[in-house]
């Protein structure tokens, strides 16, 4: 177990306080969620960082910085949906919550057949993330209604966009090989 590990798992450990703080019933309780939210992201950043920087690479954390990434923005979209209840959420959230799983198992597959680097992450792929964890922050720390929110929407929606043209981008890579 290493430091960036350590900040892997705090991040998974965070969902449910995360989820906890979001639900409760006090004014504070958005702002709280969005700021936990925002720590996790920072943590994504920080733990790929220090395993580069101090040459602390394992298995375990190549396999647990994807999990916790996908399941916090994950349950962090679905808090929104429930929040949102409507469809201007609920269709950019099932993009990214959608491409996500695809390229998961894409990975995977191409990885069986040895192929992963052809399906590694891209520039596309880093910004479209920064969309995702600057939109869920705005969404998560302004209720519905204030321009803020509205801007969040925006991002979120831009995000969706690039999420399905990176998807684009990892399945032309691996065309050859689904063929």
């Amino acid at each position: 177990m290493n430091v960036p590990n350590i900040l892997t798992l705090s991040r998974i450990l965070m969902i449910p306080v995360f989820v906890l703080v979001f639900f409760l019933p006090f004014s504070w309780g958005p702002m709280a969620s969005a700021i936990i939210f925002a720590l996790a992201a920072m943590t994504d950043w920080l733990d790929g960082y220090l395993a580069r920087r101090l040459d602390q690479s394992t298995p375990l954390g190549a396999f647990l910085d994807p999990v916790a990434d996908k399941l916090m923005v994950a349950v962090a979209l679905t808090v929104l949906i429930h929040d949102y209840g409507s469809l201007v959420m609920t269709l950019p959230a099932m993009i990214i919550i959608g491409r996500e799983i695809v390229i998961s198992a894409l990975r995977e597959w191409m990885a069986e057949m040895g192929k992963r680097a052809s399906v590694a992450v891209s520039f596309i792929g880093k910004i479209k993330t920064t969309c995702q964890m600057v939109s869920i922050v705005i969404l998560l720390a302004f209720p519905q209604g204030e321009w803020q929110a509205h801007v969040g929407l925006v991002v979120l929606v831009a995000a969706a966009g690039l999420t399905l043209w990176s998807m684009c981008l990892y399945l032309k890579a691996a065309w050859k090989e689904l063929r």
